[in-house]
């Protein structure tokens, strides 16, 4: 299960998974399967694992789990507890899926305080991982993936952008380059608009003046007005965005972090096992050793009790 703040890629990090096991890849959305009628969501959970079993290999990625995993009991006014018997549904396919069926459950969750407790116990979805928030490193790839494929001012220095963005999901810093992409398209159409009015201009003067004027062989009109994304298109749209996750929230999912690594057994390692191993006969004063002998004796003489 993949939780943390949103717009950390949780979900891209799926489809990565999926594209890395040369898998298929079957996303479903939590809200999608419930609906107002009475059984058909159970069904549309039965639906789901069965395509995800006829395309084994497969990946079956359920978003916004919190919709339709939340912890039973809580129900009375859910039209007669359908979100208790979408939940039993969905553990009942997720215990007959057997390793031969090579079908691998991911889940994704912003809220996964209110995930019921035995969707995590071993065989489920029992490995939680904790998706954060991008650090420097991370940012800057992120801008670097946004602009590949955009025209990108060789004065625009990336690292500058990371440092600025501390605290920002991927989803804010893809936000930034769409702004400054967007700003670049109607600067663009600016400049088109004012080409045309030279040109309807120029096309005038070479009319009164009885000549012939070919727009096409103007040399002001050759190059790109607006050819690259700039510096400054960049930091206009840094200025209009702020971080989707504020401090107080992200506070909240390093104090359930904290909590969960807290409930998880701690590991032990080789020299733990042997301090903590059960005393022998030379180890410890306190404990004698087993004299099997003497047990042979003992058995001896109750057969001849019951002899």
């Amino acid at each position: 299960m993949l939780w943390g703040p949103p717009g950390c890629g949780k979900t891209m990090l799926a489809k990565a998974i999926a594209n890395e096991c040369s898998s298929n890849f079957i996303s479903v959305k939590g809200p999608e399967l419930l609906t107002m009628w009475f059984g058909e969501s159970e069904a549309n959970v039965r639906e789901v694992f069965d395509k995800a079993r006829m395309a084994a290999p497969c990946i079956l990625f359920f978003d916004e789990l919190d919709a339709i995993a939340k912890s039973r009991g809580g129900s009375l006014g859910d039209a007669g507890g359908a979100g208790d018997r979408v939940m039993n549904q969905l553990l009942t396919e997720m215990d007959g899926i057997n390793p031969q069926k090579q079908v691998f459950f991911v889940g994704a969750t912003n809220r996964p305080d209110i995930i019921d407790p035995a969707l995590k116990r071993p065989g489920r979805l029992d490995q939680t991982i904790f998706i954060d928030l991008p650090d420097f490193p991370a940012r800057a790839n992120v801008f670097k993936a946004c602009l590949r494929k955009s025209p990108l001012d060789p004065d625009v220095d990336i690292e500058w952008f990371s440092e600025k963005t501390e605290g920002y999901s991927g989803a804010d810093i893809a936000g930034i380059c769409k702004m400054a992409a967007r700003i670049a398209i109607r600067n663009s159409i600016n400049a088109e608009l004012e080409r045309e009015k030279k040109k309807v201009k120029k096309r005038a003067d070479a009319e009164a003046a009885g000549t012939e004027y070919n727009e096409e062989e103007d040399p002001e009109f050759k190059d790109d007005p607006v050819p690259t994304i700039t510096k400054k298109m960049l930091m206009f749209a840094l200025k209009e965005s702020k971080p989707s996750v504020t401090r107080s929230q992200y506070q909240q999912y390093l104090d359930m972090k904290k909590k969960f690594d807290s409930e998880k057994v701690g590991d032990v390692g080789f020299d733990d096992l042997d301090e903590q191993a059960a005393p022998s006969g030379g180890a410890s004063g306190n404990a004698s050793a087993r004299n099997f002998a003497d047990e042979a004796d003992e058995d001896e003489e109750l057969d001849n009790i019951y002899g």
